[in-house]
């Protein structure tokens, strides 16, 4: 048993969820289907890298991961994705928006469609 090869030698459930639900995210990378995603082939795109999607469930995985699963509202896919394959689009960091510069001014329009598990969907603006 001493040879078992964990994914990450830190324990993520350790330290509360780095995602919210609601929150919007985009992938890291493309998720292709491993044959658990019912209906699409093994190995077809799921979700494109830089896609944007709500966190509308949190769950844990082997005792040690977070898993988010994610709405992607354009492709129309709910994934479970872990927080290495997700980047925040709400919450960056100061000096990551002082990086974006002027830029940053269009991320509140990014992936305006909100998904109807949102807990803010109903809300008016």
């Amino acid at each position: 048993m001493a040879d078992i090869n964990r994914d990450d030698a830190e324990i993520e459930l350790a330290h509360p969820p780095r995602f919210s639900y609601g929150e919007r995210v985009i992938a890291r990378s493309v998720v292709r289907n491993d044959g658990t995603y019912n209906g699409r082939d093994i190995g077809e795109v799921l979700v494109n890298k830089g896609e944007i999607g709500y966190v509308i469930n949190i769950n844990t995985f082997l005792q040690q991961f977070y898993i988010y699963a994610v709405d992607f509202v354009e492709s129309g896919h709910r994934v479970g994705m872990r927080a290495k394959e997700l980047c925040t689009l709400d919450n960056l960091p100061d000096e990551v928006l002082a990086q974006l510069g002027a830029k940053a001014g269009a991320l509140p329009s990014l992936g305006s469609a909100k998904s109807i598990d949102s807990p803010n969907h109903l809300e008016a603006p």
